[in-house]
């Protein structure tokens, strides 16, 4: 590079357009010697890089999991005692709550590990090695003559890159191990993780929701927040320390990690770093995909949610099963919906478009000045190409969030054509084997957490929404018949959905099973609309990939462009929920003129918020006895107090939840759970000024664990620091 020429271009302009200042950025382990050693010294870390990652021995990294699909989670005692989010946890807390055993409302607690819950589905995932793999993948695009092209981010060739790489021989014999080849920077770089993948995972504790979900949909994403928002789960394995499923003859993990946990508390200034696995982040982003993400996938999202939620709500607060059948459905959809109203109203009180386009212009500026026109044009097709993409976008999202999302009979199973060649030609051993199929699947569509009567309603909310939204021209195919055969009329077809399907309830599926006709399946509504919808989706989707392809070729040049204008200063990468270390501190912030927030609360402000008469503020009898008598014990701040929650301008995003907040010495303070109303566009755009972690302080953790649950046989398994 030309740094004669770079300096042509202001040096603070330049830095503004890369996502990379001093308390910004999701930094990747392998990197960080290189990239943040003397800013980590500087910012008061004591232990040395190999402490955090160590790639020929054991650290930090070791003792942070995968948990689940899309949550991290710690490791905290020599006995594989896991620590995560409520919220996290709360599809197995459901999974395992009946009316007689609300563990949602009334919480749970293993008191020893016999009473540990099996949570079949449920894994947690351990990083063995990470290895910088971009050399092999480049080779290998370069030769492949039959690539296809959008190899370059395709999982399924990356997989079979993977594949090759290491060897069936490797990892058929390793029970639990897998290995993936994931892109960064747009495509421009490749690491390969080897995880290690255990399937033995037990709830051991659960603070009921009254604590666990404490403000649920009002204070969600807002601070001053009061949440108790944890659960502890336990790892197994076999008695050589390897995955197996479950058995009674596991044993708890003997992990290689696990974290020290500090009751020395925090003060404000204090260093604070976070690993974890966030999920998606679009710092690279141009201001035209800005514009999409706004106007199309957030506003199509807000729109719909909005209204199921609310039918949701309704039913949920009137019926005890259905509020457990929907809590885990309803809080995923409640807590996107408010991120996408938040990110809105961030992009534009904080300008982000505006900003966008300014730094649009820097790199333009700096293409020209470096003779770069490939760059140039990279950025023109992104723009050209996005253009194209948000009129079918809008299309694609409004009918996946409604017609697909929000109505749960759009997935019942549609593959039914070989049984009704098999009903045709009396074929009994295929019928025999495609109705066992059918049956299996049935099962997992009306599984416990289904409700036709739920679904129904919600139903005829969206259908009104749709056809007031959408064009006739726009719509799936089952409209048609709609108008055909009901006049237009969709409140009726759903109710014939829900009255003439064999999949509409129980007992029609059982009276179809005892005699399957041809009829019954080529004449059935919700196989139709099924059919339509996936039809639709297909239709609008194959539209897009063309754009699309352009899309990911041209952000590919343009994000190696931003990353040979820097220089060599370091650049983190776009989020794409792999293991990565966030650095800042813990500090208050001001959201507004003559507001200042304070960077910790305390349990007066869970009593401060009391509502007996509000389900998002109810509190437990037993959280007030502690409070009124200061049953705190030695998990009290040095003024008595009980804290809470508390901030740090670390930088995360979803996936994260569940994630270690860690101080200077590499020891647990808390458990971080969500970012603040203020910084919604964090996902885009970095805000120093403004941008918080909000992380449940683990004194609070334990306090409800021992004092609130009494059960401190957990907190004596853990390795305490005073």
């Amino acid at each position: 590079m030309d740094l004669k020429k770079l300096l042509l271009i202001p040096a603070l302009v330049t830095a503004s357009v890369l996502p990379s200042s001093a308390d910004e950025g999701m930094w990747l382990l392998p990197l960080l010697k290189q990239q943040n050693a003397e800013q980590l010294k500087a910012a008061g870390l004591s232990l040395d890089i190999d402490d955090i990652y160590n790639p020929d021995g054991v650290s930090l990294k070791d003792a942070v999991v995968i948990f689940g699909g899309g949550c991290t989670g710690e490791i905290i005692s020599s006995e594989g005692l896991l620590l995560t989010n409520h919220h996290c946890g709360y599809d197995a807390i459901q999974q395992h709550s009946t009316v007689e055993h609300d563990y949602l409302a009334d919480g749970f607690w293993a008191m020893n590990k016999s009473e540990e819950l099996a949570t079949p589905g449920l894994k947690v995932q351990f990083i063995d090695k990470i290895e910088d793999v971009t050399d092999y993948v480049q080779e290998a695009l370069a030769n492949d003559t039959a690539k296809s092209e959008l190899d370059f981010l395709s999982p399924k060739y990356l997989r079979a890159l993977t594949e090759k790489k290491v060897g069936k021989e490797f990892t058929e014999p390793n029970a639990g191990i897998q290995v993936e080849i994931k892109p960064f920077y747009g495509g421009n770089k490749y690491y390969m993780f080897t995880k290690k993948v255990y399937t033995d995972i037990r709830m051991v504790g659960a603070p009921p929701s009254s604590i666990g979900k404490f403000g649920a949909d009002t204070d969600n994403w807002m601070w001053p927040r009061h949440t108790g928002d944890f659960s502890l789960f336990r790892v197994y394995a076999d008695k050589d320390g390897n995955p197996a499923d479950f058995s009674e003859n596991n044993v708890p993990l003997r992990p290689k990690k696990w974290f020290n946990i500090s009751l020395k508390g925090i003060q404000e200034g204090d260093y604070a770093m976070i690993m974890g696995f966030p999920g998606t982040t679009n710092r690279f982003y141009t201001s035209n995909e800005v514009k999409s993400r706004k106007d199309v996938g957030n506003a199509t999202r807000i729109r719909v949610r909005e209204i199921r939620q609310n039918v949701l709500l309704d039913e949920m607060l009137a019926d005890p099963k259905v509020r457990i059948q929907y809590a885990s459905k309803y809080a995923r959809s409640s807590n996107y919906y408010k991120n996408s109203i938040g990110m809105n109203t961030a992009i534009e009180k904080l300008g982000v478009i505006e900003r966008k386009q300014a730094e649009e212009q820097v790199f333009m500026d700096w293409a020209k000045a470096n003779g770069k026109e490939e760059y140039i044009k990279a950025l023109q097709q992104i723009n050209q190409a996005t253009d194209h993409i948000d009129s079918l976008q809008l299309q694609f999202t409004y009918l996946s969030e409604s017609l697909f999302g929000a109505i749960e009979f759009s997935r019942v199973p549609t593959n039914v054509a070989p049984l009704i060649d098999a009903l045709k030609t009396k074929n009994k051993e295929i019928i025999a084997k495609e109705l066992n199929s059918l049956q299996e699947a049935y099962k997992a569509f009306a599984n416990k957490d289904y409700n036709p009567a739920v679904d129904q309603k919600v139903a005829k909310a969206i259908f009104a929404a749709y056809t007031q939204d959408v064009p006739a021209k726009y719509r799936p195919s089952i409209f048609d018949l709609i108008q055909k055969k009901y006049k237009g009329n969709y409140n009726q077809f759903i109710d014939d959905c829900f009255a003439k399907s064999i999949f509409a309830n129980d007992n029609n599926f059982n009276k179809f099973m005892e005699k399957p006709t041809v009829a019954a399946l080529e004449n059935d509504p919700m196989i139709e609309y099924a059919k339509s919808i996936s039809n639709k989706r297909k239709e609008i989707y194959d539209e897009i990939q063309p754009y699309s392809v352009e899309l990911a070729q041209a952000i590919n040049v343009y994000i190696a462009g931003l990353l040979e204008m820097a220089g060599g200063k370091p650049v983190y990468p776009d989020a794409n929920f792999t293991l990565r270390m966030t650095y800042g501190k813990v500090l208050p912030y001001d959201p507004a003129d003559g507001i200042t927030y304070h960077y910790y609360t305390t349990l007066l402000g869970v009593m401060q918020k009391e509502d007996p008469n509000n389900w998002e503020f109810v509190v437990p009898a037993k959280l007030k006895e502690l409070w009124e008598t200061k049953n705190f014990g030695r998990y009290a701040m040095p003024d008595g107090s009980m804290p809470v929650n508390f901030l740090s301008n670390n930088d995360i995003t979803g996936g994260n939840s569940g994630s270690p907040v860690i101080n200077g010495n590499g020891e647990l303070i808390g458990c971080a759970f969500d970012g603040n109303w203020e910084a919604m566009s964090g996902d885009i755009v970095f805000e120093p000024q403004v941008q918080r972690t909000i992380s449940v302080d683990i004194r609070y953790v334990l306090f409800i664990v021992d004092k609130f649950a009494g059960a401190g046989h957990l907190v004596d398994e853990m390795t305490i620091i005073q």
